[in-house]
């Protein structure tokens, strides 16, 4: 009779479980598709074509097809090296502003088939999807609708012309995971700016590859992150209020880089940056690749603020990814691996100070199961609770991870971090704010047997579906991260540079100060002068391509080498880079400006 009670009892108890209603999703939501996308995490793009061969940022499209010439093409080389480095999928640049197709699109007469490489036969986009295949990573193609070279931009026969260049790159190669689309909307060889037709665009991606994740200022797939120095909000919402906006319209880039928590779509952030200061490949920067130090920095900050780290690692006049690249990212892979490998909540036991419905199905110990799926959860009109992570004995971390489960949509909005110690007391270690697919928290080195998350604010139930704790040895803080420091000087003020005798100079270099702190300079006149009285003018009006969204270093060698004691950069136009702190709109600042000999 116990025994037949007892069983009875079970049941009774499973019955209860299984009556629970499971969380219901709340705001906007991520398509699956969306959501293996952010399980990614890591990915590379490759930035590749004629000003590879020139040391141009933005090409004008009057490049002649044999500019294109990689003496050595090896995209098995691209993917192994990826695949070493621990990305899961590769981005190329198949058409940048330039209009040069590294395929051989039927409805252009600027690609590699009008070039000598390869006999006009060549196919980068055929070469690398097959690569990516052989190494198991996904596919993607990155394809700018302006077009420097097409005599149909600046008509409505562009729109069609570009659908048809779409259709032909998206439906040759197999599957691709992501179509990148650049906003870019600049003048062709007409003069013109088109009009872009976006729905057009995006029916067509659609339609070849129904599950690609669209790239662009507002998604529709995940959306850009508002700057290219590699760095997402410290709050970073996966939803955005797009509106009438199209990824060519102008965008606030504080929001792009924070997103909005009641936000009408599931537009998840990439975080795009290159591992040298220009996104094409130039000898000139082979001494200038991101530190690993600096390359943490960028992963804690994108990948650990619920975003995509895409790693800009361009190919050379080879066809190869530079040794100094290779050697960067294997390096970047070992320190990853040293710090997440070991995970020192292992062994934990969770529990929580309300579980829906005081269900074994939405347990406190769900935080520590490896299946994605199961979650912690708290009762609908719970918005605020916590959950304690009892450790085995004593650990020192520094590093913590937590992930929501996405899939029912964004919630968390502040949550707090506290440390048993040995002494028996709490201490609060964390304040933040978002959480999203992944957040991985600095703290002070601290030595616990307990961790508590207090969810302070929460837009619907937490749902909490993974925790663990780290200890990063490898990583110092900002100030010892190779971080440039500069002046920041009145628009007014043009920067000389007196080298103290004539000298012949190939050409300058300019950097901004990290992050464009100060403003920038954008378009520029040049003066020489061999006596500091009379001057020549070397450039008028002439342009730092890019250099708002990637303020970097910019080298600008001359057509022939000049004689010269004195240089002057007049500043004709300055702005300020997304993101920079101290914004004005009369000072620019500046890191360097030496001459190239």
């Amino acid at each position: 009779m116990k025994k037949t009670l007892l069983g009875c009892l079970s049941l009774a108890a499973i019955a209860a479980c299984s009556t629970v209603e499971a969380p219901q999703p709340y705001g906007a939501l991520p398509s699956d598709a969306q959501v293996e996308w952010q399980k990614m995490e890591y990915n590379l793009f490759v930035h590749f074509g004629p000003n590879t061969f020139t040391g141009a940022e933005w090409g004008n499209g009057k490049e002649i097809a044999d500019t294109f010439n990689p003496s050595d093409l090896d995209c098995r080389q691209w993917a192994a090296t990826a695949k070493a480095a621990g990305m899961k999928g590769i981005i190329i640049t198949a058409k940048h502003h330039d209009g040069f197709c590294l395929w051989p699109n039927p409805v252009c007469q600027h690609t590699v088939a009008q070039s000598s490489w390869r006999d006009g036969k060549g196919d980068v986009l055929k070469e690398l999807s097959e690569a990516c295949k052989e190494y198991g990573l996904e596919f993607g193609i990155y394809i700018s609708p302006w077009d420097q070279n097409d005599p149909h931009y600046g008509t409505d026969a562009y729109n069609d012309v570009f659908a048809q260049t779409l259709e032909h790159a998206l439906g040759s190669y197999g599957e691709v995971f992501e179509q990148w689309f650049d906003g870019a909307c600049g003048e062709g060889p007409n003069g013109k700016k088109q009009v872009y037709d976006w729905p057009k665009f995006y029916s067509t991606v659609y339609k070849r590859q129904p599950d690609a994740i669209i790239f662009s200022n507002v998604g529709p797939g995940c959306r850009w992150v508002g700057n290219e120095y590699g760095s997402a909000g410290r709050t970073c919402w996966g939803t955005m209020n797009v509106g009438e906006h199209t990824p060519s319209t102008p965008i606030d880039c504080d929001m792009l880089n924070v997103g909005n928590a009641d936000g009408e779509k599931w537009v998840a952030a990439e975080t795009d940056v290159s591992i040298r200061p220009g996104w094409f490949w130039r000898e000139s920067e082979n001494d200038k690749v991101k530190s690993v130090q600096q390359l943490l920095k960028i992963y804690y900050e994108s990948v650990g603020r619920n975003s995509l780290l895409l790693l800009n690692v361009p190919a050379d006049k080879r066809g190869h990814l530079h040794e100094v690249d290779s050697v960067r990212l294997m390096e970047l892979r070992a320190a990853i691996d040293e710090i997440f490998s070991t995970d020192l909540a292992e062994g934990a036991k969770a529990e929580a100070c309300c579980v829906r419905g005081g269900s074994k199905k939405y347990a406190a110990s769900n935080i520590l199961d490896a299946d994605y799926d199961r979650y912690w959860a708290t009762d609908d009109d719970v918005r605020a609770a916590s959950f304690v992570i009892n450790l085995p004995e004593a650990r020192t971390f520094n590093r913590v991870q937590i992930q929501e489960y996405i899939p029912l949509g964004q919630r968390v909005s502040a949550f707090s971090i506290e440390a048993l110690g040995e002494d028996g007391q709490w201490k609060t270690i964390a304040n933040e704010t978002t959480i999203g697919y992944k957040r991985i928290v600095h703290t002070p080195v601290t030595t616990a047997v307990a961790v508590r998350v207090n969810i302070e604010e929460s837009l619907a139930c937490p749902l909490i579906n993974g925790f663990a704790l780290y200890m990063d040895n490898i990583y110092e803080s900002d100030e010892k991260a190779n971080i440039p420091v500069g002046e920041i000087r009145p628009v007014a003020e043009p920067l000389v540079l007196d080298l103290g005798e004539v000298k012949t100079v190939k050409g300058f270099t300019y950097a901004p100060i990290y992050k464009g702190e100060g403003g920038c300079i954008v378009t520029y006149d040049l003066e020489v002068s061999a006596d500091g009285t009379s001057w020549i003018k070397v450039y008028d009006d002439k342009m730092f391509e890019n250099i708002i969204n990637n303020p970097t270093e910019r080298e600008v060698i001359f057509d022939e080498p000049l004689q010269a004691k004195v240089l002057r950069l007049v500043p004709v136009r300055t702005e300020v880079s997304a993101g920079a702190a101290g914004q004005a709109s009369d000072t620019y600042g500046y890191s360097e400006f030496s001459i190239v000999e």
